[in-house]
């Protein structure tokens, strides 16, 4: 009954979309503008001038969401798709695939933010990884003008499947480069691209991210430089190339940006080597959100110059918040051991792999190293990691991301899941764990299907999904400095993000333009999810769902939108015998689920343990 609920609520937004489409005569333009990993909490008019007066002159989404895990690819895929992760199948940025990818030295566990392991993807799963269609695809077949630009990953994703640059302009950091065979790493220019850019003086080619891609080590500071020179060039190709271009044409367009920082700048910066304050609140982080503030400006001033302002609407959506690296625990083995690059007594890179196979007594095999086997006092290259005594037929996969890791069983066996679980409950560094509904519910766990990672996708789903402890420095706003353990190459007092605590789900959104109120607080909770299916919404496209794990339109922020009813709700586990239990706080809206914080109260922002 449910699905079917679902499929008629999809049938009656695609009407009143096209009805809306019929309205807007000619249809509007949108611009859909990312400020990666930027913290709601942390736009204010001294910080971010242009993005507050969005905020404050649009719609404040102030009840925002990020969908979890919370990581770029993931998100990106909510935006592209309208559907959350289990249908989407990006379950963070580094996920299993079963299947070698070249271009990462053969591992089955590649990074995702990389254009050509996008193809290999594609190419693996029915030409169709994602399956569910993408925004920008169905906009061009619908007769838009649409163009990406920015970080390369959560860029190509709007249309993965268009990799002749002849159809959706795709210009990211790999624009323009080539491997060492000569391939080009990136997405073709198109004779018209590469003629209007000649023109205009720009090189055809994306250029670097210099100091702001250094990431310094153990016992060196990373960056104190925003992502400027490279964003500076995609904002010129973007203001100054694509939307005289889009206006030439006479047609409506659709535009995604993409703004690497804060989220670049934050990973990398200096200002806290091995200490947890000021973290990603220094002044490095400070200007990386002024930066990306400076492309929306930007982009803005363009659309007024231009005179296509009054016609476009314009959301922001941040794909996720942020947090403070913490590399401490006082339950982990590797805590006695010698690491390389590891100051003593923090946690090494693939912590959770080392632990896990020392609980289990099974040997440890590095995937992205040509599966050989990692000795003591070594971690996988990039921490990922087959568990078992057979690398070719491993008992556990664990894909390493960061706030959170995800780990697959090959074999589904039930006893094995619950001997994982319960040796992740005795780390001090665990707050959250989700199995799959197929494996039982083994106390101190919720079922996947809670947080809606259970569902159509056709890459493999994980079997567990673990979420790190998260704590506050002790600031105003406990969400805008949160600190979490993270399984990482990254240092203690950088940035990551991917928990559950409310300081990586609070991402910041708003909107502006003809089909937005003015003026207008939303209280209503809204999802990235809803971001995709709005987008849609506002286009009139029609897409054909394959799954049902779909967002929602935001009828509340428009005018004479209705406005749904909402609740509150708390879901715990079972306690196990230390009494632990992952709670999840979330809040509905008709069929809609939004997750605010999951996790052991006491060890997550968000959740207090004497509540």
């Amino acid at each position: 009954m449910r699905g079917a609920a679902t499929i008629l609520s999809l049938s009656v937004s695609l009407i009143c979309a096209t009805t809306v489409f019929a309205q807007n005569s000619p249809p509007r333009n949108l611009i859909l503008f990312v400020p990666d990993g930027l913290r709601a909490l942390k736009v204010t008019p001294e910080t971010a001038p242009a993005m507050s007066a969005v905020r404050d002159k649009g719609v404040n989404f102030r009840n925002s969401h990020s969908l979890f895990p919370t990581f770029t690819m993931a998100n990106a895929s909510g935006m592209a798709s309208g559907h959350y992760l289990g249908d989407s199948g990006v379950f963070s940025n580094s996920i299993y695939t079963g299947h070698p990818t070249p271009v990462q030295n053969g591992s089955t566990i590649p990074f995702i933010e990389h254009d050509q392991v996008l193809g290999d993807l594609d190419e693996q799963f029915n030409g169709d990884y994602l399956n569910e269609e993408t925004l920008l695809k169905a906009a061009r077949k619908a007769g838009f003008s649409t163009a990406a630009i920015g970080k390369v990953g959560p860029t190509l994703m709007f249309d993965h499947t268009e990799r002749t640059g002849k159809e959706t302009i795709t210009i990211d950091d790999q624009t323009g480069g080539v491997d060492k065979a000569g391939k080009l790493l990136g997405i073709p220019l198109s004779d018209e691209m590469k003629d209007a850019l000649g023109k205009a003086g720009f090189a055809l080619e994306t250029p670097g991210r210099g100091d702001n891609g250094k990431a310094g080590d153990a016992k060196t500071p990373g960056t104190t430089e925003a992502n400027v020179k490279q964003q500076a060039y995609m904002a010129d190709v973007a203001t100054k190339v694509v939307l005289p271009m889009f206006k030439a044409r006479n047609k409506p367009f659709v535009l995604v940006f993409w703004s690497r920082d804060p989220d670049g700048t934050q990973h990398n910066q200096g200002d806290s080597l091995n200490k947890v304050t000021p973290g990603i609140n220094g002044p490095s982080s400070l200007a990386s959100i002024k930066n990306a503030d400076d492309n929306l400006a930007q982009l803005r001033k363009a659309l007024d110059d231009l005179g296509l302002a009054a016609n476009t609407n314009i959301m922001i959506s941040a794909d996720h918040g942020f947090s403070t690296i913490s590399k401490e625990s006082k339950t982990s083995a590797t805590i006695k051991g010698t690491y390389p690059d590891t100051p003593e007594g923090f946690l090494p890179l693939g912590f959770l792999a080392i632990d896990l196979a020392k609980s289990l007594d099974l040997p440890l095999f590095d995937p992205n190293d040509k599966f050989a086997a990692v000795g003591d006092n070594a971690y996988p290259k990039a921490g990922n990691a087959y568990i078992g005594k057979d690398k070719d037929k491993p008992d556990l996969i664990v894909a390493t991301n960061g706030g959170s890791d995800l780990i697959y069983l090959p074999t589904k066996d039930k006893a094995l899941a619950a001997k994982t679980v319960k040796a992740l409950l005795k780390q001090d560094y665990i707050s959250g764990i989700f199995v799959s509904d197929e494996l039982g519910s083994p106390p101190g766990t919720l079922p996947l299907s809670a947080i809606n990672l259970s569902g159509k996708a056709v890459t493999p789903h994980p079997a567990i999904a673990v979420s790190f402890r998260s704590y506050s420095t002790g600031c105003d706003q406990p969400a805008a400095c949160q600190v979490e353990i993270a399984d990482t190459v990254l240092r203690q007092g950088q940035g990551m993000h991917g928990s559950f605590g409310r300081g990586d789900t609070h991402n910041f959104m708003a909107a502006i333009g003809p089909d937005f109120k003015a003026g207008f607080v939303n209280p209503l909770p809204v999802s990235n999810a809803d971001t995709g299916i709005t987008a849609a919404y506002l286009l009139g496209l029609k897409r054909e769902a394959r799954g049902k794990l779909i967002g929602r339109v935001m009828t509340e922020a428009m005018p004479n939108g209705k406005t749904p009813k909402v609740t509150s709700e708390t879901t715990r586990s079972k306690p196990d015998d230390q009494g632990l239990r992952t709670v999840l706080v979330w809040q509905k809206v008709g069929e809609q689920r939004y997750f605010d914080v999951a996790g052991f109260p006491g060890r997550t922002v968000g959740l207090d343990a004497k509540k």
